[in-house]
């Protein structure tokens, strides 16, 4: 596998996803109940945009550099933001930038917990000095897929889990990623299961789509954003998220600051923002 998250840190999909995950953790937090957060494609959890693995962070000044000059103003981007200059702050390093698992740790209660998943060795021992400084949060060298059979269900009866493969091979990907997915919410119904896609082709997109819509048994939309034209051949032209079992109301509250996030990263000038049910829409 020669995929690195560390050539993608910090691009405007990467901030899609992660502020969408913060605002996922926020609302089981409305619940004092604990819960599992369970990561199945860590990474190393944290990235330097100074260095030669980021490309000195070429897709990050597109990404997280435009939001931060936007002047936002909706709560889950605000929150989002500080949750990352807190992380800068903890790793006593200036050009640091937080990926999916130090941000979920920053996140988590007492009374809950997570567990983050890298398979490649070196990213796995990257990814364990990345977290030994959050009590909540540990990593496990393995397999994602197969840590869903290990830890669902959760003692907590609650989980929120992230599948964010590497889509080196799109159509392949996609098969496995439907399958976690369907995996996670048999072996734990009332999961929150979310799901990070690539939109490059709305030709091999859609039909995957059709099909997730088809066999989910439990409630599921999809947060998209997309830069460019969805068929152009740019490479990546936009992100998605599939999220099965939303908690309550997280459509409202997409479609009030999605649009704006899509602004501040250029969506406004080929792409857009869209929020969907896909499965048992809910009114």
């Amino acid at each position: 596998m020669k995929y690195r998250h560390s050539f993608h840190a910090g691009n405007f999909a990467d901030v899609h996803k992660h502020v969408t995950l913060l605002a996922l953790i926020a609302a089981l937090q409305r619940k004092n109940k604990g819960f599992l957060y369970l990561e199945t494609h860590a990474g190393r959890g944290l990235y330097d945009l100074h260095s030669a693995d980021t490309h000195q962070g070429a897709e990050a000044r597109l990404g997280i550099g435009a939001l931060r000059t936007a002047n936002c103003e909706s709560p889950q981007i605000t929150a989002y933001l500080d949750a990352l200059d807190r992380a800068c702050a903890n790793s006593n390093s200036p050009g640091a930038y937080a990926g999916s698992p130090v941000l979920a740790a920053l996140s988590l209660r007492a009374q809950d917990r997570g567990i983050c998943c890298e398979i490649q060795a070196a990213e796995c021992r990257a990814l364990e000095r990345a977290l030994n400084i959050y009590a909540r949060m540990r990593c496990e060298c393995v397999d994602g897929y197969q840590a869903l059979g290990a830890h669902l269900p959760p003692v907590e009866r609650r989980a929120l889990v992230l599948i964010d493969p590497p889509y080196e091979e799109q159509a392949d990907d996609l098969q496995r990623a439907g399958d976690g997915i369907a995996k996670a919410l048999a072996r734990l119904a009332n999961a929150v299961v979310v799901l990070w896609y690539p939109i490059k082709d709305d030709r091999d997109l859609a039909p995957w789509l059709s099909r997730m819509a088809a066999q989910l048994r439990v409630p599921a939309l999809v947060a998209e954003l997309w830069l460019h034209p969805r068929d152009a051949r740019v490479g990546l032209n936009g992100s998605g998220l599939l999220i099965a079992n939303p908690p309550y109301q997280l459509d409202v509250e997409l479609a009030q600051w999605l649009p704006e996030l899509g602004a501040a990263l250029g969506a406004t000038r080929q792409g857009g923002t869209s929020v969907r049910w896909i499965a048992h829409e809910q009114h």
